[in-house]
């Protein structure tokens, strides 16, 4: 393997890991937001008595 392969090989191997966490991360986020909708700020609703989260 040519040391120009052996670059190209490490820069699309890094470029899928960084592609692969960000997406894992927003994946959480969006999990997060959607299994409490009563955490997210809704604009021109009164505030609650209590907090649900």
């Amino acid at each position: 393997m040519t040391p120009r392969a052996q670059k190209r090989l490490a820069l699309a191997g890094m470029a899928l890991v960084i592609a692969v966490f960000i997406g894992a991360n927003l994946h959480l986020v969006t999990a997060a937001v959607q299994s409490q909708p009563g955490c997210v700020l809704v604009e021109g609703a009164a505030m609650p008595a209590r907090y649900a989260c």
